[in-house]
Parts: C-alpha cells; structure tokens; sequence
C-alpha cells in the first residue's frame, strides 16, 4: 500500500501509528478533514488479519465519519481510531491509558469515542490521561440507544420513499448483526410491527434476540438470501460486495454498518436493481449526535430531538439523488462536500487568535 498516495487521492490531513511495549498497544488513528471543527470519531478494538487491513479500516472510517458529521451538520471533523488486537485478550488499565496519552498528544486535533468492542468503562481510563473523550457514563453515556433510534426514523423514511408509507407492519426486514445497536435496531422495528429474520456471528446474541423478540434466525450466509423488503447490515463494513449484491432480494438497504458498500461500483449496482441504498453515514449518526450534546453540554431530549431529524436527511438525500440523477451515496457525500466547502471559504476570513 503506498500510504501517501492514498492520503493525497483523498486528502487526508494525518495518520497517526501508536505502539506502547510495556501494554502491547497498537493503535491508528486517521484524521480525515478539520474543516468543520476537531475531528471526531471512536476507537474500536478488532483482530485485523493484517497491519495494512487495519490501516485501510481506519483510514475508509474516518472519511465517513467526516461525511456523517458534515450531513449532521455538527461542526465537528472527521477522525477514527483502531486499536489491533482480540478485544477480548487485550483490554487493561495501561493499553487505554497510553492510548489516552496518544490523544492527548494530538492537542485536541482528534476526539475519540467508543466504537465496536469499546464500552464507556474503556473511555473512562482514557479519559485519565486526556480531556480529549466523549461518551462518558454520567454524560451521555452509550451512544447506540441514539444510534439505533436514528437509523429506526432513517428506515421510515426510506419506507415511505418506496412503500408510500412509515407503517412497517408486516414489512420482512432482513437484520445482520444484534451488538447492542442491530439489537436496539430490532427492538423498534418489532415495535413497528415488523417481521424479523436475523444473523450474528455470536450465538448468545442470536438466541437473546429470538428469546425476547421472537425473531427467526438465520445463518450469516443466508441472511442476503432473504426474502424481505429492507435489509438491515449492523455489522462491519464492505458487505455489499461482487459476491453479496447479486443476492439481495430486497427493496431497501438501511443499517447502522459503517462502509457497507465494498466499492462506489457496488452503489451504483443497488440502483440498478431497485434497491434504495440509504447511505450509512446519514442514516448511523444518532450516535455522533449524542456525543455531541455531550460537548455543548448533555441534554438527552435535544439529542433525541436531533436524531429524530435523521429522517428528514435521508429524504434529502434522495431528493437531491433525483434531481441530479445520481446513486444516492453520491448525493449524500455531495451534500457534505458543499457544506464543508461553504465552511471553508468563511474560515478563509482572518481572525486574530
């Protein structure tokens, strides 16, 4: 991988290597664009089968998460942290607080957050050693209850684009992944009435999810095969891919999974086919939002509030597809390139420090 050309093809501003040998830490933090403000985006901890896969996830997480914070119209930039290793192995007081220490060394250019396989107690410790955190318990605390209540109202309004209406009840949605936001995904989609087939890697999560919400599992091959009207990825990223978009038999693609789309192409294909792709970076930022709140000083029924306006991004979302008769994962990054070009040209005004 020649690092720096990729950095200069999509401007990049920073990629950050950490090691620690005393706590076996290994951790990347990219920074995407600063534009809009510092950049922000959590750390997840994942057993990478490779330094350069690591590299690749961080840098393709940080981008989106520019995008999600431009659409949200949070002035905040893009950022994301990995840390490599089995999470379940390597958590201890000393990783995350040398991780901190890393962060606090960016002098406020990153915030971090959790992020898959992170809790609130693993923020805690970073937090000793840097104010640079968010998504603290007392604060706002777990950001994917907000998470999964933006991509529920971000599912409606894709519904009501191609079924007429918000009413879900008798939808089939096809839901990959039940961590505690694919899970929470499920809880509202039930709700709604929704019949639910659904995956995860995890037994013990399969079987909460069929135990409490009498949901039908699924294998994780046989969740693209589904019959349904929405499919739901809350897992990890690429999953449309050569292989998966020939298989969807589904009108709609709407889930909290970062990255979904392997490849631009792979949105483009969606379109061919019928299938509305709700962009993820619109549809998954509840969770930004809350932990957004958070530094303006917390207030759930604002964060809340503002994540019920999800729905209405991802109508102009598609508004904007229509118009310039694009993929709609275009539209959506064209609608943050020009709020962040705006943002640009009035920071372009000199004011004294």
């Amino acid at each position: 991988m020649e690092i720096f050309d990729y950095l200069e093809k999509y401007d990049y501003e920073q990629l950050v290597f950490c090691q620690d040998r005393n706590s076996g830490l290994k951790a990347i933090i990219s920074i995407h664009d600063t534009t809009l403000g510092p950049a922000l985006g959590g750390t997840r901890i994942w057993d990478y089968k490779s330094e350069e896969d690591a590299i690749v996830d961080a840098l393709r997480l940080s981008k989106g998460m520019t995008y999600k914070n431009a659409t949200a119209g949070l002035n905040l930039g893009g950022g994301k942290a990995v840390i490599i290793g089995d999470p379940t192995k390597i958590k201890s007081e000393e990783l995350f607080r040398s991780f901190g220490r890393y962060i606090e060394g960016l002098g406020g250019r990153y915030i971090t957050a959790e992020d898959m396989n992170t809790t609130t107690q693993d923020m805690a410790l970073i937090n000793d050693e840097t104010d640079y955190v968010v998504g603290l318990e007392g604060k706002s605390g777990n950001p994917s209850p907000v998470t999964a209540f933006g991509v529920y109202r971000g599912i409606l309004a894709a519904a009501n684009e191609v079924f007429g209406s918000d009413d879900l009840t008798g939808k089939v949605v096809a839901v990959q992944g039940l961590g505690s936001v694919g899970y929470a995904v499920c809880e509202h989609l039930v709700n709604a009435g929704a019949k639910l087939f659904v995956t995860d890697i995890r037994k013990e999560s399969i079987e909460r999810a069929v135990n409490n919400l009498g949901v039908t599992a699924v294998s994780p091959d046989e969740i693209y095969n589904v019959e349904c009207d929405i499919f739901t990825p809350c897992a990890m990223g690429a999953v449309i891919n050569d292989f998966t978009v020939e298989q969807l038999k589904c009108k709609i693609v709407a889930g909290s999974a970062n990255n979904q789309l392997a490849e631009e192409k792979h949105g483009e294909i969606l379109r061919e086919k019928g299938i509305l792709y709700v962009p993820d970076f619109v549809i998954n930022s509840g969770g930004v939002i809350n932990v957004y709140e958070e530094l303006l000083g917390y207030n759930k029924e604002r964060a809340m509030k503002r994540a019920s306006a999800i729905y209405d991004a991802v109508k102009k979302v598609i508004e904007i597809s229509k118009r310039d008769n694009v993929p709609t994962f275009i539209a959506a990054e064209r609608m943050a390139e020009e709020r962040i070009e705006k943002i640009r040209k009035v920071n372009s005004i000199y004011l004294k420090e």
